[in-house]
């Protein structure tokens, strides 16, 4: 079986983050599958995302490099995926990333493998969770729950796995969907 680059998105405050933290802990002992870390222009320690902080002319630099095989920006910081990535897709091992909705038409020209994985979250609940992390606005929180329909409705290709519950029931969900799409031997459990 090829390998596969399992592309997690869905809209900020969905839980894709704790989602990952979730499958990252319940597969950390498969050695078919790795959890790629993002290169962010952004402190180590700003929001819930285990990630690679760096420094705006350091991110700069590494991408001029060559040494980012995915980069974008969003929301005023840049996102990297490191080139890694491509070693370990080579090698034959099922890669996890948190990606962006907006780059994803071009990860998938790239790695024809990939499986996007819509994390949906009702309005309602979406709300919750963003005012609770105190990180945006009130005219922010709206703006973000504004283009919930649109990603939402752009979740044509890939699979679903709706996060509105307890975390335990959707960060299975995504562990099954993982192990299912790495061969890796489990029941599986329909998504969500």
């Amino acid at each position: 079986m090829k390998a596969r680059l399992i592309y997690v998105v869905g809209a900020s405050g969905s839980g894709k983050d704790s989602l990952m933290a979730h499958a990252r802990a319940r597969l950390a002992n498969e050695t078919q599958v790795v959890f790629a870390h993002r290169y962010i222009t952004r402190a180590a320690d700003a929001g819930g995302e285990n990630h690679v902080a760096l420094m705006a002319e350091e991110f700069e630099s590494r991408r001029q490099a060559g040494l980012l095989a995915m980069h974008w920006e969003s929301h005023g910081h840049a996102y990297g995926i490191g080139i890694e990535v491509n070693q370990w897709l080579a090698k034959g091992v099922t890669v996890v990333l948190n990606g962006s909705r907006d780059y994803l038409k071009v990860a998938a020209q790239r790695y024809p493998e990939l499986l996007p994985v819509w994390i949906a979250v009702s309005p309602d609940v979406l709300r919750k969770r963003l005012e609770a992390r105190g990180r945006e606005s009130a005219q922010e929180i709206e703006a973000r729950l504004a283009r919930l329909p649109a990603i939402q409705s752009s979740a044509h290709t890939g699979e679903v796995i709706r996060n509105e519950g307890e975390l335990r029931v959707a960060g299975d969900a995504l562990v099954d969907l993982i192990r299912r799409y790495s061969r890796i031997d489990s029941a599986v459990v329909p998504c969500v």
